[in-house]
């Protein structure tokens, strides 16, 4: 036991005499682990919500709208229940509190709610009488409790009920019976919904139309490709912080080979030696594994809202401001980061484990290695590359909306494939250029001495490059990606959005506004729109058998008027674009991507449609793009679809004449026909609305993108750090026989800023492959429509200026240094080594 603490001891003792090496080894983990912590914190938190989000309705409700377009009053749901029609009253809206903050009121009646709702069978606290008599229960989350205070009240000093901790309620959320919360949002006998369990209800009664559930996915699926995406960056900054550790480690163990050789030859095995190298890293790795994920959970405070805006704006989900994470994350934020360390530090154990007793002059064995190692990292290379051919055959052999993991995977190949590669093709790269200067090592001996030092640093450059490489490509991919995604999202809104106006009407006013509107001079079209539930039943190919599928389909119906069919974007027509709206207007059916990726559909093809009392056969003869949706749709003329289903119009976008004020008619229909502002909106204030949801969408992603590149500088500066006494001493022989010591800088800038940029100009290719993948592979899986691939010139300018400015920055501090160094001490250093 002492001979192991002596031993012990003796290893840490390394870092007392150099702190740097400890710093960086610290730091590496430090920044690895909180943004792997971070990330992982918001998504635990996210999925949290997810499951609490979707539990408060149950499956999802039925509800009853009146036929007539009139508001729900109270005497509805009386007449109802006394003809035994089993529905339950909601009442929702928003509270404000005095402190400003924004909260959704549910009013429930718990007697008659259907019990399979996480609002009528609570873990809450209390009796039901409780909740339903004065002074009533407030249920609301623990968190939203937390964020309202000890004493909340509303506008005019008016108190909550008292609350009640319900854990399993989404965030910002109250809960409340109906007749406190008519009282609080001042509504008198009006309510918001009637509704039903699902599928209870047959058919609507008279006076009435049926809403049936929204059997969308839930929010917890649609997500997953963003959370996948965040997961993927945060695996990225911490491979990247590991590099820094493993730059740090490799280091350590060259300056310490003397005294490992000199432990072994006093009595000490193999296998303690490795044991107790094992511990090392272990202590090491807690005090930087604990501070990494106390900074991921700050960061994660900070990203929070912009992740909570993504999901919102994107999903339609709610994600609390207020992390609320299991157990089972502390210990896995732990662990992650102490298991990256250990294989980082495999090689270091390995090497250990090797240790000739007799090679004591040997020590410079680990860059004598080098050659050998750049022969495996080429073999391990080509593997990748292999393994990302089969994820893409595999990915092209499948529907869309399947193998958002493969996606995934074939993103991993190719960056590891492209990491792998870099070393060896920067060693030939040097190896050529040396060559061709053998001539002409008269006429510029600096320039060939600076190619063969940089030929010395590359072993321990070649990580901090890969690291470089490896963010600068993603960097890439990824603003390519959302820049591609940008520039189609807002053609896609001119495209789709011709109308001026935007009319949603009851539908009791509905023929009344219309033909008060084909009065009006001022009007040049009306494209009317439908909406319908149907069912596919089958698919048919040519000649082949019918593919029977029984998926839930939603049909919509346009007006294909002269605004709609010049400018609704289609990707692909039978017989060409005129023909295929000819063929619409008689009754044939586009549909779009998310329909045809996910199910194979294909130009001719005939669909069976559930209706009414019977069976539609359709043929494809369009299918069109529809970013944002994640289901499968098909279109068809609204008439056919108000014939075929028995359903009410939907909604009018009104196309002015040219030179017509829109805004003059929007105020004529206000007044005319008392419409409130969410039921008539103008064409540019969705525009609008839309492109600044798309900004804050992928704030995160552009933060993340950032704080990668910032560790993949930490590990560029770790590695230059890591050589620069050795790099000093083989300056101080240039120094002495008369170079400036100016010029000596700016060969070492220049010599590191070459290798930059030459990484640099490799992400180039990487990054535009990696963009492919993205919109062509995991963007297809994930939502089951394809981006066009945009390439921005200015994007791969920047991925330059920023690799030369990484490689500045980085070397910053060691040419500071070196500028700061007396010439006697250079030559002290020199002759020392």
């Amino acid at each position: 036991m002492r001979l192991t603490v002596v031993v012990l001891t003796t290893l840490l003792s390394h870092y007392r005499r150099h702190p740097g090496q400890l710093a960086m080894l610290l730091l590496g983990l430090w920044v690895a682990g909180a943004l792997w912590s971070g990330v992982q914190a918001i998504n635990a938190s996210a999925r949290e919500n997810y499951a609490r989000a979707e539990a408060l309705l149950g499956s999802g409700f039925d509800r009853l709208e009146r036929e007539d377009g009139q508001a729900l009053t109270r005497g509805d749901f009386i007449q109802l229940r006394r003809a035994g029609v089993l529905v339950s009253p909601l009442l929702e809206g928003e509270l404000v509190t005095d402190s400003g903050k924004k909260l959704t009121l549910i009013g429930i009646d718990p007697l008659t709610l259907p019990g399979n709702s996480t609002l009528a069978h609570t873990r809450a606290p209390g009796k039901l009488q409780d909740f339903i008599m004065p002074p009533w229960q407030t249920r609301l989350a623990p968190d939203t409790r937390s964020r309202l205070g000890t004493h909340p009240t509303l506008p005019g000093g008016t108190p909550f009920p008292p609350m009640m901790e319900v854990p399993e309620l989404p965030p910002n959320t109250l809960v409340m019976d109906i007749a406190i919360a008519a009282r609080l949002l001042d509504a008198g006998d009006s309510i918001t919904a009637l509704v039903s369990a699902r599928n209870v209800l047959s058919a609507a009664p008279d006076g009435f139309t049926l809403v049936r559930a929204d059997t969308r996915t839930s929010p917890g699926e649609l997500t997953q490709s963003f959370h996948l995406n965040l997961t993927a960056m945060a695996m990225l900054a911490l491979i990247v912080g590991l590099f820094i550790v493993q730059a740090a480690l490799g280091l350590a163990l060259e300056q310490r080979l003397g005294s490992l050789r000199t432990l072994r030859a006093l009595g000490v095995s193999a296998h303690t030696l490795v044991v107790l190298l094992a511990l090392e890293l272990v202590l090491l790795g807690l005090p930087g594994a604990l501070a990494g994920l106390v900074s991921g959970l700050w960061l994660a405070k900070v990203l929070l809202p912009d992740v909570a805006a993504t999901l919102q704006s994107l999903y339609g989900a709610k994600v609390s401001g207020t992390l609320s994470l299991p157990w089972h994350y502390w210990l896995g934020g732990i662990g992650v980061t102490l298991g990256g360390l250990l294989i980082a530090g495999s090689g270091v154990l390995w090497r250990a484990s090797r240790i000739s007793l007799l090679g004591l002059g040997q020590a410079q064995a680990w860059r004598a290695g080098f050659q050998h190692q750049l022969r495996v990292q080429t073999r391990l290379g080509a593997v990748a590359a292999l393994s990302a051919l089969v994820f893409g055959l595999w990915l092209i052999t499948r529907p869309g909306g399947e193998g958002l993991g493969a996606g995934f995977g074939l993103v991993a190949a190719i960056m590891l494939a492209a990491a792998l590669w870099l070393s060896p093709l920067l060693a030939w790269l040097l190896s050529l250029s040396l060559q061709g200067l053998t001539r002409l090592a008269h006429s510029w001996p600096l320039t060939q001495w600076a190619l063969a030092d940089l030929q010395l640093q590359l072993p321990r450059l070649s990580l901090a490059m890969m690291a470089l490489l490896m963010a600068l490509a993603a960097n890439l991919g990824v603003g390519s990606m959302v820049g591609g995604f940008r520039l189609t999202f807002l053609d896609w809104l001119d495209q789709r959005m011709m109308a001026d106006l935007y009319l949603k009407p009851p539908a009791a006013r509905f023929a009344d506004i219309d033909t008060w509107l084909a009065r009006r001079d001022a009007v040049k079209e009306r494209l009317i729109t439908a909406n319908a539930e149907s069912q596919l039943l089958e698919i048919t190919t040519g000649n082949t058998e019918p593919r029977r599928r029984g998926l839930p389909l939603p049909v919509f119906g346009i007006t294909p008027g002269q605004t709609l069919t010049a400018g609704w974007p289609l990707l692909a027509t039978l017989g060409g674009r005129d023909a295929a709206w000819q063929a619409f207007r008689h009754g044939e059916a586009f549909i779009n991507e998310q329909l045809a990726l996910g199910e194979g559909v294909v130009l001719g093809d005939r669909l069976s449609l559930a209706i009414p009392g019977g069976v539609e056969r359709v043929t494809v003869v369009g299918i069109y793009p529809d970013y944002g949706n994640p289901r499968g749709e098909v279109v068809l003329a609204t008439q056919q679809v108000r014939r075929l289903f028995g359903v009410p119009p939907a909604s009018i976008g009104i196309v002015m004449q040219t030179g017509e004020d829109a805004g003059l008619l929007r105020r004529q229909l206000s007044e005319r026909f008392a419409l409130t502002p969410q039921s008539l909106r103008d064409q540019r204030e969705v525009k609008a609305t839309a492109t600044a949801i798309f900004e804050r969408t992928f704030a995160i992603t552009r933060a993340l993108n950032g704080l990668t590149l910032a560790v993949a500088a930490l590990a560029l500066l770790a590695s230059l750090l890591a050589q620069a006494r050795e790099r000093r001493q083989r300056m101080a022989t240039l120094w002495a026989m008369g170079v400036p010591l100016r010029r000596l800088l700016a060969i070492q800038l220049a010599q590191l800023a070459g290798a930059a940029l030459v990484t640099g100009l490799l992400a180039i290719p990487l990054g535009i492959a990696i963009t492919a993948c993205l919109v062509w592979g995991i963007n297809v899986a994930a939502f089951g429509w394809r981006l066009p691939l945009h390439f921005f010139p200015g994007e791969m300018s920047l991925t330059l200026v920023i690799a030369g400015l990484v490689a500045l920055l980085a070397a910053g501090l060691p040419m500071f240094k070196l500028w700061r160094t007396p010439p006697r001490a250079l030559l002290a250093e020199e002759e020392s080594g």
